[in-house]
């Protein structure tokens, strides 16, 4: 099991950092590169049996509170085309938060059974 976990870590760690460097071009791009790259840096610590639960849940418990912050008044989806674009945009950021938070509950529980 402590396989797959380090491969789970290491996965979003590149998709984490994939995302924070794709980000460069938006608007608020300080923002999301912050959040994405903060969420790469954590697996990064739990690759190297750096990681502490306690960061996992205080990371999961402010991306899940940004997951709130962002999410639309009024979800329509993440396909462009089928609704507001705002909309649409501050779902797909929400979603993106929602996945991350996800991940750090993940591995702080994973890193709580060592």
């Amino acid at each position: 099991m402590k396989a797959i976990s380090k491969g789970v870590a290491l996965i979003f760690a590149v998709l984490f950092i994939t995302a924070a460097i794709l980000q460069y071009n938006d608007p608020d791009a300080l923002l999301w590169i912050s959040f994405y790259g903060a969420a790469a840096v954590a697996c990064l610590l739990y690759l190297l049996n750096r990681f502490q639960p306690i960061l996992g849940l205080i990371l999961g418990l402010v991306y899940l509170t940004a997951t709130l912050w962002v999410w639309p008044e009024k979800f329509e989806g993440v396909r462009i085309g089928e609704g507001d674009i705002e909309n649409i945009e501050r779902g797909r950021e929400a979603l993106g938060l929602l996945i991350v938070a996800g991940v750090m509950f993940f591995l702080a529980r994973k890193a709580r059974k060592k």
